[in-house]
């Protein structure tokens, strides 16, 4: 029981870190085009 438990928490922790990259990126993307600073 214990094993399930630490698989979805480590599932829910990785979840988290890789939406938080991806969130990351897409404000800089949106920033970047606000901003018009020609990084496309």
């Amino acid at each position: 029981m214990q094993e399930i438990i630490a698989f979805i928490t480590l599932g829910i922790a990785v979840a988290f870190l890789i939406k938080k990259f991806f969130f990351k990126k897409k404000k800089s993307d949106k920033n970047c085009g606000s901003d018009n600073c020609g990084c496309n």
